[in-house]
């Protein structure tokens, strides 16, 4: 297993090294990879997820220092901050891309259509226009969905099945993507099978909206029976948004398990870090040739419904032994 002092001694190899290996690729043959993730570079859950992308290329032939340079840089969650380093990773003329989220690839897209692109954690890559369609990408970028929009429905179900006194919802999207939209009007579509009104807080930038979404969430939290549903795209700026639920006391549904792993109440999406390792087989093949083009965007194989038992408890919830016995985790 990659340590954290050795993930961070790779980082800094890479963001070194990268220019003079430019300077001598035609004579050396080395291959250049360039990765734009949403995460800050000390978040445990953006080092666990990149390294999970290194050492499955590592297992493919492809090797820092040996026959590859990887270029990494971390958006923070700020749309700022994305945007510079998607010129600075384009004007580095990689052989790849991987980028990480809508946020992510949407910038990269619009700098490049001629260098391959592989994403991860995208919800709705047609709808966002990164590509022509799922079987047939059509252009320079492929990669893996993170969501059909029907699973925002589950997130208010399960909202429903662990807080079954939640009467109203607030959902938290980003409009920033395609799929935020979207993902809300999945949960409206079930609101009104499972008697509870939802609203949105709409979201462009976590950290430049974050005085607004803690109004918000303050000002819906006067009145009881309410739950909280976060959609996709939050992970990066999750610590403000778990810490407003346990302050205001609401029962919280989250689309990922790094939500849970800190103190979030329940989650249910895919297996991130399975993206990851898929992603470095599309990018091993177009650096062997292959085309984004011909490579089909791919939907998650493994979906994970995590919960956390001391959240639940610090919120009075019982949570039902069905429930239980239908997760593949649990924390206490």
């Amino acid at each position: 297993m990659t340590t954290r002092r050795e993930f961070i001694t790779l980082l800094g190899s890479a963001a070194t090294a990268w220019p003079l290996v430019a300077r001598a690729q035609q004579s050396g043959g080395m291959r250049r990879i360039g990765v734009l993730i949403n995460f800050a570079p000390d978040d445990p859950a953006g080092q666990s997820r990149v390294t999970a992308f290194l050492q499955a290329l590592a297992q493919l032939g492809w090797t820092e220092g040996g026959n590859a340079r990887i270029a990494i840089r971390w958006g923070a969650g700020n749309a700022e901050r994305i945007r510079k380093f998607a010129s600075e990773l384009v004007a580095l003329a990689p052989d790849v891309i991987l980028t990480s989220g809508s946020p992510a690839t949407g910038p990269i897209l619009q700098i490049t259509r001629s260098i391959p692109v592989v994403f991860v954690q995208v919800a709705d890559p047609v709808g966002g226009g990164f590509v022509q369609s799922l079987a047939q990408p059509g252009s320079n970028a492929t990669g893996f969905t993170n969501f059909e929009y029907s699973v925002a429905g589950k997130w208010l179900e399960l909202l429903k099945e662990i807080a079954p006194g939640v009467k109203r919802a607030i959902v938290l999207r980003n409009l920033t993507t395609a799929a935020g939209p979207g993902q809300f009007g999945a949960i409206q579509a079930v609101a009104p099978s499972l008697g509870v009104e939802v609203s949105p807080i709409n979201v462009r930038d976590a950290q430049q909206d974050a005085g607004e979404i803690e109004r918000a969430i303050a000002a819906f939290a006067h009145v009881s029976n309410g739950g909280l549903v976060v959609t996709g795209g939050s992970a990066a700026s999750r610590e403000p948004i778990i810490s407003l639920a346990a302050q205001h006391r609401l029962p919280a549904v989250y689309p990922d398990r790094v939500f849970v792993a800190e103190d979030g109440l329940i989650a249910y999406g895919p297996d991130r870090i399975d993206q990851y390792r898929r992603a470095a087989g599309y990018v091993d093949r177009i650096l062997k040739g292959e085309k984004p083009a011909d490579l089909p965007v791919q939907a998650p194989t493994k979906y994970e419904l995590v919960i956390n038992l001391k959240t639940a408890k610090t919120l009075g919830l019982d949570v039902p032994p069905s429930l239980l016995a239908r997760a593949d985790e649990v924390i206490e």
